[in-house]
């Protein structure tokens, strides 16, 4: 793993960031798109969330393929967020409410994440600066998602 100076430059920094972006798209959308493009966007912030929250638990499983002696957990861990995101996904499938409450439960979760990054990690060198990221974009992603489930 690079020291975590060096996740904290360069593309992985400016390229996390720009993950950001399609969110606040959405958002954007939803607020000045009028009422033709209001559901859409949502639907869209919410695609984005669970795919990226997704993604982590891909993570998850990478990091525990590649380190040492990894959590006994990890690959359980590993898999819930694809579990979540389908289980935000069936009131839409159900015709409930949706997608509001669904992208608070994400919200939540994306926010929480790193708290799974940090227990996986715990104890090992050159983490900090993936998870000083991972805060930022999480805390980031999470406060966007909530904000599409407010709106």
């Amino acid at each position: 793993m690079r020291e975590a100076t060096d996740m904290m430059n360069g593309s992985a920094r400016l390229l996390g960031y720009s993950g950001l972006l399609p969110q606040m798209a959405a958002i954007g959308t939803m607020l000045t798109g009028g009422p033709e493009l209001y559901w859409t966007a949502m639907a869209v912030a919410y695609g984005y969330a669970a795919f990226i929250f997704s993604f982590l638990g891909g993570v998850w499983w990478g990091l525990g393929l590649a380190i040492a002696q990894p959590p006994r957990w990890i690959f359980v861990a590993a898999v819930m967020p694809s579990l979540i995101a389908l289980a935000t996904y069936l009131p839409w499938v159900l015709g409930w409410d949706w997608p509001r409450p669904s992208l608070m439960i994400l919200a939540v979760a994306l926010i929480a994440s790193p708290l799974v990054d940090r227990l996986i990690v715990r104890g090992r060198e050159g983490f900090g600066g993936w998870l000083q990221l991972r805060w930022h974009l999480s805390i980031g992603l999470g406060g966007l998602t909530l904000l599409a489930g407010l709106l």
